[in-house]
């Protein structure tokens, strides 16, 4: 098969890892945008058990996780949440993962999907060089540095997407403290975390 054949028989799907602890409406926003305007056919996310990077102690369970992504994406044919990580060893490294999921779907061309505020600590991840070298990244604003280096890196794009803040530690603080989040996150996902009682301690 020529190269011209092989690129036509990709589809570029965005990998968007993380704890999604909880899933909220910024993910979301994320994902879409990256469909809409940054070439991809699909967005596909990663539940991962354990960040290296991460204090576990503030994880719910893997599956609680899930069911929250898959709620808050199951009408969605755009998307599609994976629980690969759940079955490798831990912790989860990304590079450990995208080796395994090549070998499951070599009909697609992954794309990472992350944001500037890991740039800091890129270096950190197993095998980073390896990655930068095999993959593409995809890049979105947050709070981070915009002017980072490795944003020259010919496997990485900067997509002007909309800053988004919401994060999974606000989501957490404003249900300690009963406070709404009825706009923050998807109906279903706050639904779940209400008759569950998630976050409240």
């Amino acid at each position: 098969m020529n190269k011209q054949a092989i690129q036509k028989s990709t589809k570029p799907t965005g990998l968007f890892f993380g704890s999604f602890n909880p899933i909220h409406n910024g993910h979301l926003c994320i994902a879409e945008y990256m469909v809409e305007f940054g070439e991809l056919e699909e967005v596909w996310f990663i539940v991962s058990p354990l960040n290296p990077l991460k204090d576990k102690s503030t994880l719910l369970s893997d599956q609680y996780r899930l069911d929250m992504v898959e709620a808050a994406i199951k009408d969605d044919e755009r998307f599609r949440v994976l629980d690969i990580e759940f079955r490798m060893p831990r912790p989860s490294y990304t590079i450990d993962t995208l080796t395994r999921l090549s070998e499951l779907h070599p009909n697609r061309q992954f794309v990472l999907i992350a944001g500037t505020d890991v740039l800091p600590s890129f270096h950190k991840w197993k095998n980073y060089e390896q990655l930068l070298e095999q993959y593409r990244f995809i890049i979105y604003p947050r709070h981070g540095d915009e002017n980072h280096p490795l944003l020259s890196h010919p496997s990485i794009k900067l997509l002007n997407s909309p800053r988004i803040e919401i994060s999974a530690s606000f989501i957490r603080d404003a249900i300690k403290n009963e406070k709404g989040i009825r706009y923050f996150i998807p109906e279903k996902v706050r639904e779940m975390i209400e008759k569950m009682g998630f976050y409240k301690r």
